[in-house]
């Protein structure tokens, strides 16, 4: 079989570092699956065992790769990653979306990723230039819930709105002219959910983009994380 490369955007697939990102894979996406790589120091290891076995039943080729697992990780204790072929596909036009704009770190588009999960939402608009939703390190910070979304990259926000005009958006802003409550109160169905970059929020022309939101906070702080805003709001529309 070809080499692996260390990953970037162009490959036409990634990797799923650690046991359960890799559990979650062979779990939930098993076609997507093309290796398994497994490290010489997991053999006493309960998931590097039932990984192994997962792919004896798929017929997914097994590999003892220690040097690999390094790279893909950066950890030394990395026990386990799934090779997989990336797929996009459309979001579900009934579903409410959750809207990233220009989201630039790995760990927060992770962090989000998996709470949408949680909260219920499965289909997850990355409006480029943002971080890579196949990235390894989101795949992990994800803990593979990437797995069970349907996750969609756009060259700007407008490709992604003329791609769903009827879904009524809610930017999530500083100056938001509606609290999170009232606009949560009863939110037109089916909606869009947006935030922004972590550091330069939404530009300021979604304030005319459907209806604004704002999260209350005290004036001790100018801005909550972003991983925590969009938790708060996910929560909120959903409750």
């Amino acid at each position: 079989m070809p080499a692996l490369e260390a990953y970037r955007r162009e490959l036409d697939y990634s990797y799923a570092p650690g046991v359960f990102p890799s559990m979650e894979c062979m779990l939930k996406r098993p076609e997507l699956a093309r290796r398994l790589l497994i490290s010489s120091k997991g053999d006493g290891s309960e998931g590097v065992r039932k990984l192994t076995a997962l792919a004896a039943e798929r017929r997914i080729r097994v590999e003892v790769a220690d040097k690999a697992l390094g790279r893909i990780s950066g950890k030394e204790n990395c026990f386990a990653a799934v090779v997989f072929e990336k797929q996009s596909a459309p979001l579900a036009q009934e579903k409410d979306h959750i809207v990233l704009h220009h989201i630039a770190d790995q760990g927060n588009l992770g962090t989000i990723l998996r709470t949408a999960l949680g909260f219920g939402y499965h289909d997850v608009a990355v409006i480029r230039p943002a971080a890579d939703a196949y990235d390894p390190k989101v795949v992990r910070a994800s803990m593979g819930a990437v797995f069970s979304l349907r996750v969609r990259e756009y060259g700007d926000f407008e490709d992604y709105r003329r791609e769903y005009p009827d879904h009524a958006a809610y930017p999530f802003m500083l100056d938001g002219s509606v609290q999170l409550d009232a606009a949560a109160k009863a939110p037109a169905r089916p909606c869009a959910l947006i935030f922004g970059n972590e550091g330069a929020g939404l530009p300021a022309e979604f304030s005319r983009i459907g209806q604004p939101v704002r999260i209350p906070s005290s004036e001790e702080v100018d801005s909550l994380n972003l991983a925590v805003a969009a938790a708060i709001g996910m929560y909120a529309f959903r409750r």
